[in-house]
């Protein structure tokens, strides 16, 4: 038999292990969030959030998004006032595809970029790459690159079967095959949200044709990167004839030289179908590369009436030595020239994700996942290009990206905002 000290011994093992549950539960009930963003600006275009909140975050999705969530519910809180709280931006047109194939330029070549290191410093956590691959190409193009990396890559194939590779296989017009360029689209739902056309140089439209008949075979968005013709190709006859509503128009503030038309005339007004064409559902895109983005088009176009629908990068090795830099340089452009803050992150988050299809990125509702982007906005005396060694212009105000959030991980942090001090 028990003695009455090994009786009493026992029932401490039993109250001590009961207690360790009860703390073990309190904890668990406490802490309902893994991650907290406190006192942040949080925009989201979305659902209408313009405003001083706070962010939960669950696992890999948004918990909740209200004033004041208590700071003891979450394991890890994270002090953003003074930060604005966004999406994940969404950049629809960059060019990821790289590989070690030295006259592949955009296809498996040396032009692409990884994409890691040029989206997760910028806040951007979804890419799309525009025409690298084609339908010969893209499983390559998956298993290389969109398998292997942490940022969210999508694609847009090209009406090409070989993909970007330059010339000749950008002006073969029998490698456009809109029936096996849909055929692959429809396998990869997933991956594949677009089609595109870009550098074709000839006075005719076969291949706007062959594009946007892929398009209507694998019901997606098709993207126009004109190339050049001489006399151009009518940039009214494209918008208002040749593309159906929701296409996407990439360079809207390019062109004007030999070949290819701009939508800013010679004497610097707005060619008068352009409006029409922008109600009509043509999208507008940035797309800004690096010769591709002019501010003598740019400025007088939003002076005029026209916005860009869509801010993105066009990025690759040369675009982000030059004029273009990066995301939060362009968005910063735009922010200078008299665009409202809501609608830059409205253009590079909610809005592209419209227009790719995927309503399930670009917000922060409860559920979606924690895609996040958290900027500061920089004040003093900035330059902004156009490209190396051409115009300029001044502004008061420039975008950095504090900390980005892809999947309920923090996959970037400028200045240590998750970390304690080194000495605690």
């Amino acid at each position: 038999m028990k003695t009455w000290l090994e009786k009493i011994s026992s029932w401490l093992k039993h109250v001590g292990t009961l207690f360790l549950l009860l703390a073990g539960l309190h904890t668990a009930t406490a802490q309902q969030y893994d991650l907290l963003l406190k006192n942040g600006h949080v925009i989201d275009p979305k659902n209408g959030i313009d405003a001083v909140m706070d962010v939960a975050i669950k696992g890999d999705e948004i918990a909740l998004v209200q004033k004041n969530i208590a700071s003891d519910l979450a394991g890890q809180v994270i002090d953003v006032s003074r930060l604005y709280v966004c999406p994940g931006l969404v950049d629809i047109h960059t060019h990821n595809f790289y590989g070690l194939d030295p006259y592949g330029q955009y296809s498996n070549g040396y032009s692409s970029i990884h994409p890691d290191g040029f989206t997760f410093p910028y806040g951007v956590t979804t890419v799309v790459d525009t025409g690298g691959a084609g339908w010969r190409n893209f499983v390559q193009f998956k298993e290389q690159v969109i398998d292997r990396v942490q940022t969210r890559v999508l694609a847009m194939l090209n009406i090409v079967g070989h993909g970007m590779k330059g010339s000749p296989y950008e002006q073969n017009l029998n490698d456009m095959d809109p029936k096996m360029t849909a055929l692959v689209a429809r396998q990869f739902p997933e991956h594949i949200v677009g089609v595109k056309v870009a550098h074709y140089s000839g006075h005719q439209w076969e291949q706007i044709d062959r594009l946007v008949e892929a398009g209507e075979r694998a019901n997606i968005p098709v993207m126009v990167d004109f190339g050049g013709a001489n006399p151009p190709l009518s940039l009214e006859t494209l918008f208002m004839e040749k593309l159906r509503p929701g296409d996407i128009y990439t360079h809207i503030f390019g062109g004007g030289g030999f070949g290819r038309e701009a939508i800013i005339d010679m004497g610097g007004n707005l060619r008068p179908f352009v409006k029409a064409a922008q109600e009509r559902g043509i999208v507008f895109d940035v797309g800004h590369g690096g010769s591709s983005f002019a501010f003598k088009h740019a400025i007088p176009a939003m002076e005029q009436g026209i916005q860009p629908d869509v801010i993105s990068t066009d990025s690759h090795m040369s675009s982000i030595m030059s004029g273009m830099k990066n995301m939060n340089n362009i968005m910063s452009k735009f922010l200078n020239m008299g665009m409202s803050l809501n609608d830059v992150i409205a253009a590079s988050t909610w809005i592209p994700a419209q227009v790719i299809k995927r309503p399930e990125f670009g917000h922060l509702t409860p559920g979606a996942g924690a895609d996040i982007a958290v900027l500061n906005i920089l004040e003093g005396n900035f330059g902004f290009t156009e490209r190396t060694g051409m115009g300029k212009m001044m502004g008061k105000q420039k975008f950095e990206t504090e900390l980005t959030i892809r999947s309920g991980k923090v996959v970037w942090d400028l200045n240590g905002l998750t970390a304690p001090m080194w000495d605690e």
